[in-house]
């Protein structure tokens, strides 16, 4: 199992955390470094830190986990993404999905009507592009051409049997969310059966890349930071169920984390983002430490 690392996009932070961040995970021993989005939060805008994180790194595949598509025009994207692909010369995966917030889409002109339907059409019409196709008849292609033929791999952020058996027909792989408090093992292994399941159902001879996040904290005061990370985040939802999530989360010591990668690693998951819940580039540090990296 690949253990990757996701910046800290959701955290105050600037361009020094930016650098630090991305020249740290560079050096390993992280596989990949992630960029997730949210617009309706005090996060940055995931085409910026994506495209900071291509051009300040030359080891690391890079991901989206995961870019909320049907709030998006799909032409652009796929312009943003080929042009990103080019800057770190064909390390992008690109994680897609259609969020949890009906804001992320209202706050920039977007509709979440029909959203999973688009989202199997913005796919197909994002691949037209990457493999030349004019965006209608009697325009010029849209460029860049990307640097991976057909354009990066395309990963589906989904959990349930109808969204999975969608995500089948098209998605190299599935991000999924079910282990962002805590990893049970039970309930996990449920999820990963069930990714599988809609490969073999969808009459595919390849595996599933599965790849899921995990929110963590060490050192000093890391209970209460991941629970108020947690509780922040999820305040959108509602104060009960923020507060209720928050009481979940349980990566805030080294022997949970290990605990965390051991039970993934034993399930056949293929890659772990780690969310880190401070912008403090010595969490790497502490990080690599617990899991003797």
């Amino acid at each position: 199992m690949q253990i990757s690392m996701t910046l800290p996009t959701m955290l105050p932070h600037g361009r020094r955390e930016v650098v630090e961040w991305c020249h740290a995970v560079d050096e390993g021993p992280f596989s990949s470094l992630a960029v997730p989005e949210r617009v309706t939060f005090p996060s940055h805008h995931w085409v910026v830190e994506l495209s900071a994180a291509a051009a300040l790194t030359q080891r690391v595949r890079l991901w989206t986990t995961i870019v909320v598509l049907p709030a998006h025009d799909e032409v652009d994207v796929a312009k943003q993404l080929a042009s990103i692909d080019r800057l770190c010369e064909g390390r992008l995966t690109v994680g897609v999905g259609v969020g949890g917030r009906d804001h992320d889409y209202l706050a920039i002109g977007g509709s979440p009507r029909r959203k999973w339907q688009r989202l199997d059409e913005q796919v197909a019409r994002m691949r037209s592009i990457w493999a030349g196709d004019p965006p209608f008849e009697g325009a010029d292609p849209v460029g860049p051409p990307p640097v991976q033929f057909g354009g990066p791999p395309l990963v589906s952020g989904s959990m349930g049997p109808k969204a999975l058996a969608r995500a089948a027909r098209w998605a190299d792989g599935i991000d999924d969310a079910s282990t962002i408090f805590r990893v049970e093992a039970d309930a996990t292994a449920a999820a990963f059966e069930r990714i599988r399941t809609a490969w073999t159902d969808a009459g595919r001879s390849d595996r599933p890349h599965i790849s899921v996040s995990v929110w963590y904290a060490l050192g000093d005061g890391s209970q209460e930071r991941l629970r108020d990370y947690a509780y922040r985040y999820l305040r959108i939802m509602g104060e009960g169920f923020a507060k209720s999530c928050a009481g979940l989360v349980e990566c805030y010591t080294p022997e949970a984390l290990r605990g965390a990668v051991a039970t993934l690693r034993d399930l056949g998951c293929d890659e772990l983002f780690l969310v880190p819940t401070t912008a403090d580039v010595t969490e790497l540090d502490r990080t690599r430490e617990a899991l003797g990296m």
